[in-house]
């Protein structure tokens, strides 16, 4: 964990979290605290303590080591963190970890069968509906869910599911001709 955090999230009793640095005999004993929280991530049951106020992004990346899930503005704005959560989309920077005890959680760790890719993301890299990368995970995730839900879904449709997931570089259409063509596939 890194200083920064260390100091700002340390655990408290009762789930409290304060600001300040606690004695390392206050930092043993909270950490032994920790609740231990397990679900089933990409098809695998995982488990790891964590303090109750530790976010999902952060439980993915820090104590999973499932780094594909990007975090970009902590703030729910970007849609960087989107992983699915018991088949919803989920910004994972708006969930407790917490929350997810039990749950079956798929990141972008999860939708390629081995060296086989996800429909969506092969169509991602045949479309060029990447530059940086950032968003990349997030948007992809986000995508699987909107041809999943609405695979007769439309251009117009697409731009308006996409409005909660933010990519500062492609413009976006190469974004929006890979999920118009997962979607044609299948409906055919």
């Amino acid at each position: 964990m890194s200083k920064w955090r260390e100091r700002q999230c340390v655990p408290q009793p009762r789930g409290i979290v304060a600001i300040g640095t606690a004695s390392p005999i206050q930092r043993e004993n909270d950490w032994k605290t920790m609740p231990q929280i397990s679900m089933t991530v990409n098809g695998e049951a995982r488990s790891a303590e964590c303090a109750e106020t530790t976010l999902l992004s952060h439980f993915l990346r820090e104590h999973l080591g499932l780094t594909g899930t990007h975090i970009g503005c902590d703030t729910s704005q970007c849609g960087a963190c989107v992983v699915h959560v018991d088949g919803h989309t989920v910004k994972s920077c708006t969930m407790l970890a917490l929350q997810a005890e039990g749950a079956d959680v798929t990141t972008i760790e999860g939708l390629a069968d081995g060296d086989t890719l996800h429909p969506m993301q092969d169509a991602f890299r045949r479309h060029h509906g990447l530059q940086c990368g950032f968003c990349t995970p997030g948007m992809v995730m986000t995508a699987v869910a909107i041809v999943r839900d609405n695979p007769d879904i439309d251009e117009t449709g697409v731009r308006e599911a996409l409005e909660g997931n933010i990519c500062r570089c492609t413009g976006y259409q190469g974004i929006v001709e890979a999920i118009l063509d997962v979607a044609k596939t299948m409906r055919a």
